[in-house]
């Protein structure tokens, strides 16, 4: 049996459906979790990983997903010690962690998870992938509302990776015994700057949109409505003055998946129902 953590989020939910059309029996778990969330046979569990569950099952292996508060206020060693007896962990962990040594957030913060999975006596593989394509969702009220989009640092490019792209490595890395000790950098297959992804967008929709120069300080405000300042103050810095590593496409979607990664574009038409 596979627990997989976060599981209604943008990775969580593919990765379910994905390992349930393998074959394999799943444990959702997430805080606000229903069995209309998953397919059918999957069980679900109502879980915050903050607070240890003692009704968590032994799993054979564990999608372990450490966003948001847990990922910046969390124990490590006691959210990882639940899973004891896990044959394996694979940990979604964040780029920054080779990229952002000195980031509370996106450095240390993944840094100490990765650390607790290395250390708990299972077989582990950690997963650091880049900026999300479905972060651009947070565009998608004001795209139906008025078709403009606001953003920062306009021109600067980023290789996003499709989640969807997370879930498929995440899938083999849960299921195969060939990637243990190993860590991944997930990537997209090529820069795309947020003026080209609105482009993207508004192609996939059908409908002309206009991009909006948005100052880093107005971002940031609107950012603090729905995460901790560290967090915001690194994502810009990442979005604004990205490092050569952060800009280098990865190889390792296509080494793992013996596929090259999917596009943003391809992403804005699988997902076009959202921006209508």
């Amino acid at each position: 049996m596979i627990i997989v953590t976060g599981a209604t989020g943008n990775v969580g939910r593919t990765l379910v459906r994905t390992l349930v059309e393998q074959g394999h029996a799943v444990t959702a778990v997430s805080r606000g979790i229903t069995t209309s969330d998953v397919p059918p046979g999957v069980r679900t569990l109502a879980a915050d990983l903050a607070r240890p569950a003692a009704d968590l099952p032994s799993p054979d292996a564990v999608f372990l997903l450490v966003g948001g508060d847990l990922m910046m206020t969390g124990d490590p060693e006691q959210v990882v010690a639940q899973f004891a007896g896990a044959g394996r962990i694979v940990l979604l962990s964040s780029q920054g962690v080779a990229t952002r040594p000195d980031s509370l957030s996106h450095g240390r913060a993944f840094a100490a998870f990765e650390q607790a999975v290395m250390a708990s006596g299972a077989e582990w593989t950690i997963l650091r992938p880049g900026g999300f394509a479905s972060n651009s969702y947070a565009w998608a009220p004001s795209v139906k509302a008025s078709r403009t989009v606001a953003a920062p640092f306009g021109d600067v490019g980023l290789p996003l990776i499709d989640p969807d792209d997370i879930a498929a490595v995440a899938a083999v890395t849960l299921t195969r015994p060939d990637h243990a000790k190993a860590v991944y950098e997930l990537t997209g297959p090529e820069l795309i700057t947020p003026r080209q992804r609105v482009a993207a967008i508004a192609e996939a929709i059908g409908e002309p949109l206009t991009f909006v120069d948005q100052t880093r300080q107005a971002a940031r405000e609107l950012m603090l409505a729905f995460m901790p300042a560290p967090v915001a103050d690194t994502t810009l810095d990442i979005l604004g003055t990205p490092t050569a590593r952060e800009q280098t496409v990865s190889p390792d979607v296509q080494k793992i998946l013996g596929r090259a990664p999917g596009s943003f574009p391809a992403w804005a038409r699988r997902n076009a129902a959202a921006f209508r």
